[in-house]
């Protein structure tokens, strides 16, 4: 049984949370203010609230405010790339601080925390799902756990509330990388987390043609004033125009949402019974390790699934070069159906399998992509 995790349905949210009628036309739809600049009164005040726009401008204003309602937010900081939101989150903290990470993570931001960060912060890449390895790991330095649920690419799913528990006995700040499940299917400062992150460049965008990132954070405290200054003098900005397609993408989240977890429930049963493939990885499928978990802390499965061929890596490339409809292309999220060899993506320390590939299930008609899938595989 899912649960019901937002008070007011999150399809108006999307709609009217980024709305505000222009004053000046009676436009419906806010216009982009490309100025970069604001007037000042006669006695130097900003009437208007905006000073400079990497301060602050009015599409980023509205952008933030349907991302913090989203996710049930007290407030939302928008960046222009999902990597330069996680590394507005590190940068924030004190040289020395110790974080926690899993084993399986988006390699951008796992390599970001090896090499940018090296000497600055410490680390430790571990399965959060172990209780008992996450608790021996937890130094008096430690000051953020980070997950990432569903993981990029097995799919792992973590406990947010018994990592949640766990972080709270040492006083630690837990932040969540919600980019694969989005507000729609997980929303998880209700279940405790301090700060959530995305790649806004994914299903927020959801057509593969702008880039951008976010926080959300459950209060405003002295942590989140820090993330802001890093935004404000960091300067990670995504444009107005930007903002504003992110906002009007926003608006079909929900539905679209809806299409890929159709496609992607659909292609993750017809792969899991085909006799090439080794194993699906979805947490929408029972033979997923944690999908007691994930029926209890998402109200639905997420458009992204991974799937072992057998055969190796030889074949899994064969598979991917004979297809016609899914597209060998980094990134997700999009209405295109997308698949990737995530290995040679992540480079000679990836843990990957190298017969692994990621999905990142479309909105075509499920009939036309499972015709694709089975002629790729037979």
């Amino acid at each position: 049984m899912f649960v019901k995790i937002t008070p007011m349905k999150i399809e108006t949210i999307a709609i009217h949370a980024s709305n505000k009628a222009d004053e000046a036309t009676g436009a419906v739809i806010q216009p982009i203010i490309l100025s970069t600049t604001f007037e000042r009164a006669a006695d130097g005040g900003y009437p208007s609230g905006y000073i400079y726009s990497r301060s602050a401008n009015p599409n980023r204003s509205m952008l933030e405010n349907v991302l913090a309602k989203l996710e049930n937010g007290a407030d939302a900081a928008s960046f222009s790339s999902g990597n330069a939101a996680g590394m507005s989150v590190f940068q924030s903290l004190k040289p020395g601080t110790h974080i926690i990470l899993p084993d399986d993570m988006y390699h951008g931001l796992r390599n970001q925390i090896k090499i940018l960060f090296a000497g600055i912060l410490e680390f430790d890449f571990i399965d959060v799902n172990n209780s008992d390895v996450l608790q021996q790991h937890i130094k008096p330095n430690t000051g953020l756990i980070w997950i990432e649920t569903p993981s990029n690419p097995l799919l792992k799913i973590t406990d947010i509330k018994k990592i949640i528990a766990i972080a709270r006995k040492h006083h630690i700040k837990v932040a969540c990388d919600n980019t694969f499940a989005t507000p729609v299917c997980q929303q998880p400062l209700a279940l405790g987390a301090d700060i959530v992150m995305h790649s806004a460049t994914k299903y927020f965008g959801g057509h593969s043609d702008l880039m951008g990132g976010a926080l959300i954070t459950a209060i405003k405290d002295a942590w989140w004033a820090k993330i802001r200054q890093v935004q404000e003098m960091g300067g990670a900005i995504p444009s107005p125009m930007d903002c504003y397609y992110l906002a009007r993408s926003i608006k079909t989240l929900p539905y679209r949402m809806a299409g890929h977890m159709k496609n992607a429930q659909l292609l993750a049963e017809y792969l899991e019974k085909h006799p090439k493939v080794e194993q699906v990885m979805y947490p929408g499928l029972p033979s997923h390790p944690q999908h007691a978990i994930a029926k209890q802390q998402m109200c639905g499965f997420g458009g992204m699934l991974s799937v072992c061929i057998k055969g190796g890596e030889v074949e899994a490339k064969r598979v991917i070069n004979s297809l016609k409809l899914f597209t060998q292309a980094t990134s997700l999220g999009g209405v295109e159906s997308l698949i990737e060899h995530r290995a040679s993506v992540e480079g000679p320390d990836t843990k990957t399998p190298f017969n692994l590939l990621r999905i990142s299930v479309g909105l075509e008609h499920i009939d036309d992509l499972i015709e694709d899938m089975a002629q790729a595989l037979d």
